[in-house]
């Protein structure tokens, strides 16, 4: 329910309509209405980075489709959540991701327990219609505890912010552009090197694929603690 004080709008969501506050984005909206909309780089208790693109939807009156994490609410919008079009454009989206690095699932540590294989599944991507990409990335060993493998890395951002507003040590950044882009530590030292990592594991747990993981951990081993993360999470962003 919206809080007390704060303005209010009323939009409707695939026809039904929702009242929250104005600073909710659409995909809160969405969440208030029980609708699904899928996400890779959404994080509950970070500020959303509209990375993945998985989460858009088609407002009435408005001819692109616009990412529903980032997009405000506004007085009288009708957003539609799931339609052929959008579908298709998620499929794509997921292919683009499987084609463009290195996510052969049966040798991933996070094999059974990762949230884009659970999503291609969700979502019906059963194979790819892209030329598959494989750059040679590297494999960051460095650190005692965690293994940074840019393989298998989306870009979604999460390493990144979750270190720079959970934990406040500002040890990630992504580098370069397109299909260079990278996710560094400190000014691109290995991981181990990195004077500002605490050790203390939440981008490991916030990271939806195998790309960051624990030392010692064998295929499908891997399980993230995410409740835990968003719990502290919301705390943080509530006491901020």
């Amino acid at each position: 329910m919206p809080e007390a004080g704060q303005k209010k709008v009323s939009i409707r969501i695939d026809g039904e309509l929702v009242q929250l506050p104005a600073s909710h984005t659409i995909l809160q909206a969405a969440a208030m209405a029980g609708r699904f909309i899928p996400t890779l780089c959404h994080f509950d208790g970070l500020a959303d980075a509209g990375a993945c693109r998985l989460c858009v939807v088609e407002v009435s009156g408005v001819a692109r489709l616009l990412p529903a994490c980032t997009t405000p609410v506004q007085e009288g919008m009708s957003v539609v959540t799931d339609s052929p079009k959008l579908a298709a454009y998620r499929r794509m989206i997921l292919e683009l991701l499987l084609a463009e690095r290195n996510h052969v699932c049966a040798v991933c540590v996070s094999n059974g327990h990762c949230e884009l294989q659970n999503l291609a599944a969700q979502l019906g991507v059963a194979s790819v219609r892209y030329p598959y990409r494989y750059p040679k990335l590297p494999v960051d060993l460095s650190h005692p505890r965690f293994v940074l493998d840019q393989n298998r890395c989306i870009l979604c951002s999460r390493c990144v912010r979750v270190c720079a507003s959970v934990e406040g040590a500002h040890v990630w950044n992504v580098m370069s552009r397109g299909i260079h882009s990278m996710v560094v530590a400190d000014l691109n030292d290995p991981w181990g090197d990195a004077s500002s990592c605490t050790g203390c594991g939440k981008c490991v747990n916030a990271c939806p694929t195998g790309a960051l993981s624990e030392k010692g951990q064998a295929v499908e081993e891997m399980m993230k603690n995410t409740a835990q993360l968003v719990t502290i999470a919301m705390r943080k962003a509530v006491r901020a």
